[in-house]
């Protein structure tokens, strides 16, 4: 039977209306999860759930692989979606731990890719050209942090555990070469010296894993009391604690929290979640809850880029996965509504001292989920895809 134009109009604007007003619905039934690369033997991570993997073009993905059981040591890699054809951008690169590996992620639009690494006891900073796989390096003495994909800007910060003169929030800008800083930790200390002397006892601070809000307005770090020495294969490295946003338009520091969970930025470059499905506000305002979603142990929330949903993983029995089972789970931002995508076996993986974990994050165009699975002797990156919509 058919059914005249004028007729499936309707139709159609009611299916989309759904789809609006449903964004959990597509991830719902006939998800796909696949292995990102089918080459065995391997670990193969991504970096965190700050960093979409994915090029802003959506073609490719950055991963890091290692052969070696801790995953302590490997390659900065890239695999093109469509053919599955492989390339390295990087070899024999050695990393702290397992958790986010080379930190490696995409810059200036998909041009660039930046990572970084430790050469004997120093760590550098090191951008790849996409087109001709030469290799700078732009800091040494530094570790990277977390900017954003289609920026020229490269967030650093001093070693967490011994920074020495490196103490403040340093931006590497790849259209002029040139780096500045952009946060002193003089500021937090002229504005929270209270709260620091009470947290770290007295200790010399520093800026550590700073993000870079979307549209670059704003960043929020934690702070840091390292422990002296070269030893940062340890969870006492460093003292690591709180919540702090600045503002680069105001040039001013404007909100702080006691703890760091886990906090991604919203969208808007305003709002920031935080674990337990909290909205912080980072000029100060009130803090909103997003109702009616499930609290994961272990979680790792982002938002999806049209704010509509938000991704986490943790500990799924809560959501119908099997006890101590982690999986990935999606769910409306306006409350609500959930649905469990993803649920496997966590415990096993690359043998590193601090475990790598699933870290989920949507794709550019939300159609996407990148993460990570430990269900066996080798950690591997995982993508969930709707086929709906």
């Amino acid at each position: 039977m058919t059914f005249p134009r004028l007729l499936l109009l309707p139709l159609l604007l009611t299916t989309l209306c759904k789809a609006e007003n449903d964004p959990v619905a597509p991830w719902t039934k006939g998800v796909k999860v696949s292995q990102v690369s089918t080459v065995p033997g391997r670990h193969t991570m991504h970096t965190y759930y700050l960093t979409n993997p994915e090029s802003p073009d959506g073609k490719r993905v950055l991963f890091y692989a290692s052969t070696d059981p801790k995953g302590h040591i490997g390659q900065v890699c890239i695999i093109d979606r469509a053919t599955g054809k492989e390339s390295v951008l990087a070899d024999d690169v050695h990393t702290e731990d397992a958790h986010r590996v080379a930190c490696q992620q995409w810059l200036s639009g998909g041009k660039r890719v930046v990572f970084h690494e430790v050469i004997g006891k120093r760590w550098r900073v090191v951008v790849v050209d996409m087109d001709t796989l030469a290799k700078t390096v732009i800091a040494e003495d530094h570790q990277l942090a977390f900017g954003q994909p289609n920026s020229d800007w490269v967030p650093m910060y001093g070693c967490h555990w011994n920074p020495g003169p490196y103490r403040d929030l340093e931006v590497w800008d790849a259209a002029t070469g040139k780096t500045r800083t952009m946060v002193k930790i003089s500021e937090v200390e002229a504005k929270y010296g209270a709260w620091l002397n009470k947290e770290f006892v007295g200790k010399p601070t520093s800026i550590f894993e700073p993000t870079l809000s979307p549209d670059l307005k704003r960043v929020f770090f934690k702070i840091a009391a390292g422990n002296g020495g070269d030893d940062y294969m340890t969870k006492a490295a460093s003292h690591r604690q709180g919540l702090v946003c600045y503002s680069f338009e105001k040039n001013a520091l404007t909100w702080r929290r006691d703890s760091w969970g886990h906090p991604a930025w919203h969208p808007d470059s305003k709002h920031i979640i935080e674990v337990g499905n909290v909205l912080y506000d980072s000029d100060g305002g009130p803090a909103t809850k997003v109702k009616e979603l499930p609290y994961l142990s272990g979680s790792h929330p982002s938002v999806s880029p049209d704010g509509k949903l938000q991704v986490t993983d943790g500990v799924a029995d809560k959501c119908g996965g099997k006890p101590k089972e982690w999986g990935i789970v999606v769910g409306d931002m306006r409350g609500g509504k959930w649905a469990l995508v993803h649920s496997f076996d966590q415990s096993q993986g690359a043998k590193s001292w601090r475990v790598s974990h699933p870290h989920p994050a949507f794709s550019a165009d939300g159609k996407r989920i990148y993460f990570n699975v430990s269900d066996g002797p080798f950690t591997r990156l995982c993508v969930a895809e709707r086929t709906t919509d």
